[in-house]
């Protein structure tokens, strides 16, 4: 097996709809491990968009390991938690941000700021033109 077999690769999300979907499917497609971290008990039924649900459902099936952080309720506290625990399992932070800045709610910025500040390598994803739904 070479140094960058991908049984060594493992991909952790919190599988919002976007990018950190995306990520868990890419991960299972090339055979690697998946980790889910959800942010609080209730994240499905209150956060999970319908047109979302069936991925969401598919992706938490198929994980590795799935960790529900102790919340009872979505919000921001319990995003700021879910995203110390992703960079308290990863090597690296590849992150779809469009650079915005933080806004104390664990979102993608905070998390990135997190990182940088624990001295965890950053990668930033943002195509040229892309823009920000919603």
């Amino acid at each position: 097996m070479s140094s960058h077999d991908v049984t060594e690769l493992v991909g952790v999300s919190c599988l919002a709809a976007g990018a950190d979907t995306l990520l868990a499917e890419t991960v299972l497609e090339v055979g690697a491990r998946l980790v889910l971290v959800i942010p609080a008990r209730d994240y499905r039924a209150r956060k999970v968009a319908p047109e979302h649900v069936l991925a969401f459902d598919r992706l938490l099936e198929a994980a590795d390991e799935v960790v529900t952080m102790p919340w009872a309720k979505a919000g921001g506290e319990a995003y700021t938690a879910a995203g110390k625990e992703l960079l308290r399992r990863a090597d690296r932070l590849v992150a779809v941000w469009s650079g915005s800045p933080p806004t104390g709610k664990g979102g993608t910025a905070d998390v990135v700021v997190q990182a940088q500040a624990a001295g965890l390598p950053v990668d930033v994803v943002w195509p040229e033109g892309a823009a920000r739904r919603g």
